[in-house]
């Protein structure tokens, strides 16, 4: 039940790339047809392309330029990324999950009813959560209450992997920062 996220971010910058050189074609062409200087000289470009031979060392640049380029977009395109959803604990037969932001959101819930905690920062690995607190008072227990209430939390939600939990908290001093 884990979605998979789409490749947006190099699907975008293919696009882009694609849709600038349509445009820029595009421009010159009216430009040509209207008779005004063109932006990119059809003319200079062929006779540039004309005069390139097969040997040339464009010509292995380019191609190997296209070659590592293709196989980097193919391996970000094969690769699994990161779940979206995360599996619950199958229960009755069903199956269930819940988004990463919402298991995220969750637990930044729990660890903020600690009482004396200023701020929290939650990360979601495979097999280990990690929740990272600032507080202004120097309390002991304070980590070790954040790991109760954020176990509590987990335990009522059931992902189906129950992952490592780690926490750690920072005291801000009243002169600096930490």
């Amino acid at each position: 039940m884990i979605r998979r996220p789409r490749r947006v971010v190099p699907a975008v910058v293919v696009a882009s790339v694609l849709a600038t050189v349509a445009v820029l074609v595009v421009v010159s062409l009216v430009q040509r047809l209207a008779g005004r200087a063109e932006l990119v000289s059809y003319d200079s470009l062929a006779a540039r392309l004309h005069a390139t031979t097969w040997d040339s060392g464009w010509v292995l640049a380019v191609g190997i330029a296209a070659v590592v380029l293709g196989v980097i977009l193919l391996s970000i395109a094969v690769a699994p990324g990161r779940g979206v959803v995360v599996p619950l604990e199958a229960g009755d037969g069903i199956d269930a999950g819940i988004t990463r932001r919402s298991l995220r959101a969750a637990i930044a819930d729990a660890a903020q009813s600690v009482d004396g905690l200023e701020r929290a920062r939650i990360r979601l690995r495979r097999k280990k959560i990690q929740v990272s607190g600032h507080t202004g008072n120097p309390v002991p227990q304070t980590a070790a209450e954040i790991g109760t209430a954020v176990g509590a939390r987990l335990d009522r939600i059931r992902p189906g992997h129950t992952p490592r939990l780690r926490t750690s908290l920072r005291t801000r001093t009243p002169g600096g920062r930490r």
